[in-house]
């Protein structure tokens, strides 16, 4: 068994606030190819947040693929309630995604308290994982800096692979994304 901590961006950071704007749809498409080439590579456990943004758009690309790989999905929710200050829309949202993963979790069985709750998370998430993909660019910090440094400190003491999409891979996403839509117009 190989798990995957897949991390990045909250929507808001990228400038995301609908779900049908078109940075979704290319994240997404990133995320797709960057999910196969990790199945294929023997990743057969996908380990996230509850998050909006790339962690639950992650959630939803599993899901579409698990038709062609064997592949379980986890969100592991760093304390009790993590959506409780959400509006309801995205508390409904978070809702439905958690009927939709194959494991549920709050990794702090209390409500949030203080933020060793989310170093707790963070440790966590690194001894339960093999390896992390992470959609972020530390030239353009978000809350997702943290996880970057955390990964990339315990990649220092032990052997613990990661990758990152920058925002230069992402763009070159886009590029790709584009061509196979107007590929797809064409037929």
């Amino acid at each position: 068994m190989t798990r995957l901590w897949v991390t990045g961006y909250r929507a808001y950071e990228l400038g995301v606030f609908k779900n049908d704007d078109l940075k979704v749809a290319v994240i997404k498409y990133a995320l797709k190819r960057e999910l196969i080439n990790q199945f294929e590579q023997g990743v057969d456990w996908i380990i996230t947040g509850p998050q909006l943004g790339i962690e639950q758009w992650t959630i939803e690309v599993v899901n579409e693929l698990k038709a062609d790989y064997a592949v379980q999905v986890a969100m592991m929710a760093p304390y009790l309630n993590v959506e409780k200050n959400w509006q309801e829309e995205k508390q409904a949202q978070l809702a439905q995604l958690k009927t939709q993963v194959d494991y549920y979790a709050s990794v702090s069985a209390q409500e949030y308290q203080n933020p060793s709750q989310l170093k707790g998370y963070q440790s966590f998430m690194l001894t339960h994982t093999d390896a992390a993909l992470l959609i972020y660019d530390p030239e353009f910090e978000g809350k997702t800096k943290y996880d970057y440094f955390v990964i990339t400190n315990q990649q220092n003491s032990q052997n613990y692979p990661w990758q990152s999409v920058s925002f230069d891979d992402l763009q070159e996403y886009a590029f790709a994304y584009g061509e196979e839509q107007e590929s797809d117009k064409n037929y």
